[in-house]
């Protein structure tokens, strides 16, 4: 079995992230319209009728802003932990939404999702794990810094959706006020391309053949400057970096 993979968009300008076999899938996030998000699905041939749930990593209005239309419309589940839901005064029907529990995997068909907590300036982050048919895929952004959960779940992950946000240099001379420079490079805040490649090189699977470099920037990064560096250092997998855009297209994962 194999697992398909698409960014539908990534930055702070939006997240979404589409996980699947060939009867199944999740979205990671839903922080684009829902107009949006079906022309974007339409243009991959990937049917939104495949997508049997929503997973919401944090309340932040770029991972949400899409999912109470794209929920009410298609019918679509919604998991959501309390705090996130209130602390982010999202409306929802009831009988569409269902909590989680960090460390208590999901079952979605013959996918298994697997929430974990996470270091960000939210009420209560998680990021997640994708697996089916003996492949995992794992969608890795908006991270402070790489604790213990991440470097383990990373070293499951044949593809990775993950975070490189800010180049140092750029972030430093830049416009941003300090408070929000300060911001970004807390343990609250986001992965730099360095803190990125170090998580990468230091603790990817050997049999991790695919990473998606996300939630990039618009000011203080740039998409050729972080292909470079991270195809450098790829050692056999497929570098991709997400748009903040666009759509990517349609990555299949598989044991051979």
């Amino acid at each position: 079995m194999s697992l398909y993979l698409a960014s539908l968009n990534s930055g702070s300008n939006g997240n979404c992230y589409y996980v699947g076999n060939e009867r199944d899938a999740v979205l990671i996030d839903a922080g684009i319209s829902c107009r949006e998000t079906e022309r974007r699905m339409v243009r991959l041939g990937l049917p939104l009728q495949k997508v049997k749930a929503i997973f919401i990593s944090h309340e932040h209005t770029d991972h949400v802003c899409g999912m109470e239309v794209l929920s009410r419309k298609h019918r679509i589940p919604v998991y959501i932990t309390g705090k996130t839901y209130h602390n982010g005064r999202l409306k929802l029907e009831p009988q569409l939404m269902v909590p989680f529990v960090a460390g208590t995997p999901v079952q979605i068909g013959d996918l298994s999702i697997h929430p974990f907590l996470k270091r960000h300036d939210a009420s209560e982050p998680h990021s997640f794990t994708v697996s089916g048919g003996g492949i995992t895929a794992g969608v890795f952004t908006d991270i402070g810094i790489a604790c213990d959960q991440v470097i383990y779940h990373l070293g499951q992950c044949h593809a990775a959706f993950l975070e490189a946000n800010y180049d140092e240099k750029m972030l430093e001379r830049g416009r941003y006020p300090l408070y929000l420079k300060r911001r970004i490079r807390g343990e609250e805040g986001h992965l730099s391309n360095d803190q990125a490649l170090e998580l990468f090189t230091t603790h990817r699977a050997p049999w991790l053949k695919l990473l998606v470099l996300s939630h990039l920037s618009a000011i203080n990064n740039h998409p050729q400057l972080v292909h470079d560096l991270f195809t450098r250092n790829a050692n056999g997998a497929q570098i991709v970096v997400a748009s903040r855009y666009e759509e990517t297209g349609v990555f299949c994962i598989n044991e051979t």
